[in-house]
């Protein structure tokens, strides 16, 4: 299975809408920093309001996917996030200090205006 990446202008915009597996995960991963590469996006919002539970590699990952990003060009905006994914990602030490988050879809996409002084 793939996760849609959408082109919004400059933008990529992601909305996980199911509970992802390992391979699953990767393959977003991939995915999405070829889509970066291409397209040369300057921001993408990553929208986990469907996500209830991620397990340590997916934490993991996520937490790549955003270094990755922004070593790329690209800044992050999570939206979202479920109580339970947020006490995941601090109790495995994922750092999201920097990692600016919104409650939905519509708030991500200004916060990442914001951001990039756009």
């Amino acid at each position: 299975m793939r996760i849609p990446i959408l082109k919004l202008n400059n933008y990529l915009l992601i909305s996980i809408q199911t509970e992802i597996d390992d391979q699953t995960a990767i393959q977003f991963q991939e995915d999405l920093l070829d889509e970066i590469y291409k397209t040369e996006s300057s921001g993408v919002v990553i929208d986990l309001t469907s996500v209830d539970i991620i397990d340590s590699f997916i934490a993991k990952v996520l937490g790549d996917v955003v270094t990755m990003s922004d070593l790329m060009g690209a800044k992050v905006v999570l939206t979202g996030i479920q109580p339970a994914v947020a006490m995941t990602l601090i109790d495995l030490g994922i750092n999201m200090k920097n990692v600016p988050t919104a409650l939905d879809l519509e708030q991500g996409l200004l916060k990442l205006h914001k951001e990039l002084g756009v």
